[in-house]
């Protein structure tokens, strides 16, 4: 990508058709559209085995970098059914969410994803291990002390279990 174009591409977060999120990456990327999916491995069971399988961290989405020009494009794409919008318009993701899932996903952490709304808690900051420079929110979910990063542009929220040493008090 060059540099002019990279600099009018931007993130957008796609809504896809449920369990179709591989197969609309796979034609995204045949058609020449930078996409990412985030994807976590998880042990499924079934009654005569377990095995380890790849599924989107974040079902339904995969985001999309790309002009103005390139915007129905990915529209016109097999499983993929809208753009996440705010009043009509398709929301930019800023770079750094992309780059702080990256991060998250590339740790293998812990991450339960929900759309639960928390009341704000401490903000924290992760100052050692793999998530280094990351900042959330510390929250008591389901019996545990975990730290929440907010999507707010898609309504997500990840939880992170980070170990207590790594972490440190933002200023408020």
């Amino acid at each position: 990508m060059t540099e002019a174009r990279r600099a009018e591409a931007k993130w957008y977060a796609a809504y896809t058709k449920s369990r179709t999120e591989k197969k609309v990456l796979e034609e995204l990327q045949q058609n020449g559209i930078e996409a990412y999916l985030p994807l976590q491995r998880k042990l499924k069971q079934w009654s005569d085995r377990k095995k380890w399988v790849e599924e989107p961290l974040l079902r339904c989405y995969i985001f999309v970098n790309i002009e103005p020009k390139d915007y129905f494009r990915v529209l016109n794409i097999r499983g993929v059914v809208r753009y996440i919008t705010f009043e009509g318009k398709a929301v930019p993701i800023p770079e750094n969410q992309i780059d702080v899932l990256r991060k998250i996903v590339a740790t293998e952490a812990e991450v339960e994803v929900t759309s639960d709304r928390f009341a704000p808690g401490d903000k924290v900051k992760v100052v050692g291990g793999p998530l280094l420079g990351l900042e959330g929110e510390m929250v008591d979910y389901r019996g545990s002390r975990r730290v929440m990063v907010r999507f707010d542009q898609l309504g997500q929220h990840l939880l992170v279990s980070i170990p207590a040493g790594f972490l440190e008090g933002v200023g408020q």
